[in-house]
């Protein structure tokens, strides 16, 4: 990777893996973009500037001549901002002290730093070589640091703002994007993940209109409707081939992403906090950091962005202790006995399970405070010892004695109104006074923006994981945030609540998460409702879904996949009929789909008979062999259950030396066609053993002619192939 300034042209070149940035400063002290793609030579690139042959646009403030280069309208930014003639969607939307909106960011400086610097109070990746650019406006004293870093080990930038005051007065941020990003002129499609509780991430693909193309959250969370991501994507292309951009927000509470496409074609992408409701008093002096955006780009198609994502965040953002090293197998209780459980059950099903290769209990809700369902409790953490004879110790003793680990669930950031901790400090709860709160699953969210609040939620999930043997913490996030008032923050500040209550999220987290190493933290959000790169960042796994079904998950991970990496989806085998839609699949199907991603079990274990156990310990013997490619490898998707019945993936090792290919058909039909799954991401030249056909072939034939799967009869089936080179 380098960062390179050219004098001359006053282009600056970032260079990626195998990708170049590419934006110069102009005669008018605009930075203005010129290319993202595949890496190419430094050379001169003004002459792919479009201008504009429109008449009738304003030109630069103070500039009285012909349009054409000379209007802000014509020019690719890197940032935007309103009023001096760029009718486009704005970056930066500040009001000053006279009330004017109006801010002419121009080059001043720039920096070139070996290390990226963190963001204070936020995650972001890591990395190195980082170009900071350095733009001012002189007649408002007011600033922008755009903050560029590029990798050798993946084709991604990151980027993100630092808005700065450097006046004797304060200024109203009512619009703080973390970037802005322009595309050449062509057909595009935008690509977004939709969804609901037990179906997110649904993958839509539409024409990207003239105008603005929106995704966001209202939320104060990234939500289960709408992820923070979107790609956009020539017209042609498709999994393996053309031009593909990823953008990805590393960020949990409400946000937004748009695309705005001009009446010429031209595209700038642009997003970060949501302005819906946004409005930040930035004081003389103070500064003001916007999440970071991650943008990947591939010209192998959609599959090669998502790669270059994965090895984002395996190798820079999730935390290095847990992102390559094998997860917890683990059998959690709730199907199993949702909130009806005792220290005996328990210690049940633990040892139903030894022998079996699971090597983890997780204890779901219901253990603390008065809860026997889920109108009560939340808050609370104190253990039962009604409900648990002898305390949490009695279970968790038991559990290492079988030479397992033990886990515990948490709803930190929630309070149910039956709680003695609710009783006490009824203003520890989100609301607005003399209104009545709304209810979500019969309870209220905890307001983090009050320092308060967040000293009691550590203090009390801190005393339970420092004064037990816990390994393992599943953290839940049940319901999203509906007053967005704090009792704690003047009336002029409201408007913060949103962001600032993500600042409290990470402030939680780093004090409970971070500040207990040893632990193995997982996310939970009422299933994958806050699926982002932010808790991705403490949270190695996320629960992909509360839906478990074999079917229903073939679509879920498949869109999570197109930003996420394998390793990042708790997937389980539940129970059939399954608890969420009732339907009958068969254990190998359900195991073979879980495999795609962390694995675990939500089982009643103490009915297991003989043959269970066996079926359970040969699923988890055969998960091992694959295990090094869901934490490491290339995920090649090469069928789309939103397209097809058929669904496949294949994981492929960096060096290519070995692969796994998952099929699987939805619905069986009399007298089949014959189905061929073409493989991808092997080297053409290796040999490669299949063991499942007995069988020697070398790569290119298998990404060339393929493999005939031969599916068993009925519905809901897999077929699995190893191939390992010879």
């Amino acid at each position: 990777m380098a960062i390179c300034f050219d004098k001359e042209t006053k282009t600056f070149y970032l260079e990626g893996k195998s990708t170049t940035y590419a934006f110069f400063i102009n005669n008018f002290g605009y930075a203005e973009h010129l290319y993202y793609g595949s890496k190419i030579h430094r050379d001169y690139l003004l002459f792919t500037r479009s201008g504009s042959t429109q008449t009738f646009q304003a030109t630069l403030p103070g500039l009285d001549r012909q349009p054409g280069f000379n209007t802000y309208n014509a020019m690719s930014p890197e940032i935007t901002f309103f009023g001096t003639g760029d009718y486009r969607e704005a970056t930066v939307h500040p009001k000053f002290e006279t009330g004017d909106r109006l801010t002419q960011l121009h080059y001043h400086s720039h920096e070139i730093l070996d290390e990226k610097p963190r963001i204070s109070c936020m995650p972001s990746l890591d990395g190195g070589k980082t170009l900071v650019l350095h733009l001012y406006d002189e007649v408002k004293s007011f600033g922008a640091d755009l903050y560029y870093t590029v990798y050798d080990d993946c084709d991604v930038i990151a980027r993100r703002i630092v808005y700065i005051n450097n006046s004797d007065s304060e200024i109203a941020i009512e619009r703080a994007y973390s970037f802005a990003f322009a595309l050449p002129t062509a057909d595009y499609d935008m690509i977004s993940l939709f969804g609901g509780w037990a179906c997110e991430r649904q993958l839509e693909r539409t024409p990207l209109h003239h105008g603005v193309s929106s995704v966001d959250s209202k939320r104060g969370s990234s939500s289960a409707s709408l992820n923070p991501f979107v790609a956009i994507v020539g017209k042609d292309t498709n999994e393996t081939s053309g031009n593909a951009y990823g953008f990805n927000l590393i960020y949990s509470s409400s946000y937004v992403l748009k695309a705005e496409r001009a009446v010429g074609g031209e595209v700038i992408v642009s997003g970060g906090i949501n302005d819906f409701d946004f409005e930040w008093k930035l004081g003389a002096g103070e500064t003001f950091e916007t999440p970071e955006a991650v943008i990947a780009y591939s010209a192998d198609g959609i599959g090669g962005m998502s790669r270059e994502l994965h090895d984002a965040y395996r190798n820079h953002l999730i935390n290095k202790k847990y992102a390559h090293a094998p997860r917890p197998i683990l059998i959690n209780n709730w199907e199993a006995t949702y909130f009806k459980f005792t220290t005996e059950k328990l210690s049940a099903i633990a040892d139903a399970v030894e022998g079996t290769g699971i090597d983890t209990l997780v204890l779901d809700d219901g253990w603390f405070g008065k809860r026997e369902d889920d109108s009560s409790g939340l808050g609370d953490w104190v253990v039962n010892e009604q409900k648990l004879v002898g305390g949490l110790d009695a279970v968790i003793n038991h559990v290492h004695s079988k030479g397992m680990k033990f886990g515990l669930w948490f709803e930190p950031e929630m309070i149910s109104e039956d709680s003695d901790i609710f009783r006490a400090h009824p203003e520890y709860a989100i609301g607005v006074p003399d209104r009545k709160r709304c209810y979500s699953r019969h309870q209220f969210v905890m307001d983090l923006t009050n320092p308060e609040v967040r000293d009691y939620v550590v203090n009390s999930v801190n005393a339970i994981v420092r004064n037990h043997e816990i390994d393992y913490v599943k953290w839940d996030f049940n319901r999203n945030i509906t007053e967005f008032f704090s009792l704690g923050l003047d009336a002029e500040y409201q408007s913060e609540f949103s962001h600032r209550y993500a600042l409290g999220l990470y402030d939680i987290c780093e004090r409970i998460v971070n500040g207990n190493p040893d632990v193995f933290f997982e996310g939970c959000s009422g299933g994958g409702a806050r699926f982002d790169p932010a808790i991705l960042y403490y949270f190695p796994q996320i629960w992909a879904s509360d839906d478990s079904d074999a079917e229903e998950r073939t679509r879920i991970q498949y869109g999570t996949s197109l930003a996420y990496p394998l390793s990042a989806m708790s997937c389980h085998v539940s129970a059939v009929p399954n608890h969420q839609v009732n339907r009958i699949t068969s254990f190998e199907t359900r195991g073979n789909i879980a495999h795609l991603g962390a694995t675990g079990y939500e089982l009643d274990t103490t009915v297991f008979t003989d043959n269970d156990r066996a079926a359970v310990k040969a699923q988890i013997e055969n998960y091992k062999k694959m295990e090094r490619l869901v934490l490491d490898g290339d995920l090649y998707r090469l069928e789309n259950p939103f397209e097809s019945d058929y669904f496949a993936f294949a994981i492929v090792s960096k060096d290519k030396s070995q692969a796994h290919l998952t099929c699987y058909r939805s619905l069986g039909h009399c007298n089949p066609h014959a189905h061929r799954v073409v493989m991808q991401g092997l080297d053409k030249n290796k040999e490669y053993y299949i063991p499942e056909l007995k069988i020697i072939v070398h790569g290119s034939t298998l990404m060339n002619v393929g493999l005939t799967v031969n599916f068993p009869k009925g519905d809901f089936q897999t077929k699995v192939y190893h191939f390992e080179e010879k």
